[in-house]
């Protein structure tokens, strides 16, 4: 499904701007389709701007608007959206990108236009981001995927249940592996390296991982590394010595979810 009309994005903080970055990039929507609703001028809406895109028009500019991504913080968008509402079109589909913020709710505050939800992580501002999509309406699922899939990894999601689980693996989990990155550069000082080299051996070996990870499983991965016996083996029995590092990143993403839905 291609996108066809403009594209309002509301916010354009951190997420927001990383979205109209990967826009921008992949040109999954043409720059004059693009409508850009922000308090105060940001570098991604100015490069926007300079593209033909329009930042801040009269309301009536949104009358024929095909999708309207709600990008603020999920305790602005009830502020944020019910002014713009009166001027959106029956052919308007509403996709979310607030973490905790469910389908009903925003359903029962901005009416009767299908709603989607997707959870992108930043990397989309460089075209490599991963984006999980769901919708109860097969047209707002479509235009999701649309929207995302020219700048992301995409799944869908067969129930919105699951998105704050998604949300605390992949949104969340970019960090998670800087601290394990971090830790690792300080376990590499604490064996004699200094502070530098650990840091810049640590943050190589990461890329190196991903650049190699392909879609072989995980397991396989890791025994092309670990050889029975080896050293890697014999750091990795220490890193998950009984079971400590799952249940570590259970516990990890399990308290991400219900900080989820506590500010949904």
């Amino acid at each position: 499904m291609s996108v066809s009309g403009p594209v309002v994005l509301v916010g354009c903080g951190r997420l927001g701007s990383a979205i109209l970055e990967g826009w921008l990039l992949t040109g999954a929507v043409a720059p004059a389709d693009l409508i850009v609703l922000t308090p105060s001028d940001k570098p991604a809406s100015e490069a926007a701007r300079a593209r033909g895109a329009r930042i801040n028009p009269e309301p009536e500019a949104l009358k024929d608007a095909r999708a309207v991504v709600i990008a603020v913080k999920p305790a602005m968008w009830r502020t944020v959206m019910p002014p713009l509402l009166p001027y959106l079109g029956d052919q308007a589909v509403i996709l979310s990108v607030m973490a905790g913020v469910t389908a009903p709710t925003l359903a029962e505050g901005l009416g009767g236009w299908p709603i989607g939800r997707v959870m992108p992580t930043t990397g989309v501002s460089r075209g490599r981001g991963v984006a999980s999509v769901w919708a109860a309406d097969p047209a707002a699922r479509a235009l999701g995927r649309a929207l995302f899939e020219p700048m992301a990894e995409t799944v869908d999601l067969p129930d919105e249940g699951l998105m704050d689980a998604a949300t605390a693996l992949a949104g969340s989990g970019a960090a998670y592996v800087y601290a394990f990155t971090e830790a690792l550069a300080r376990g590499g000082e604490a064996a004699g390296l200094d502070a530098e080299t650990a840091d810049v051996l640590a943050r190589a070996t990461l890329r190196s991982a991903a650049d190699s990870m392909g879609d072989d499983p995980l397991e396989t991965l890791i025994g092309r590394i670990a050889s029975p016996g080896g050293s890697t083996r014999a750091g990795l029995d220490a890193l998950d010595r009984d079971g400590r590092l799952t249940a570590a990143l259970q516990d990890t993403v399990a308290a991400a979810v219900r900080r989820n839905r506590e500010m949904g």
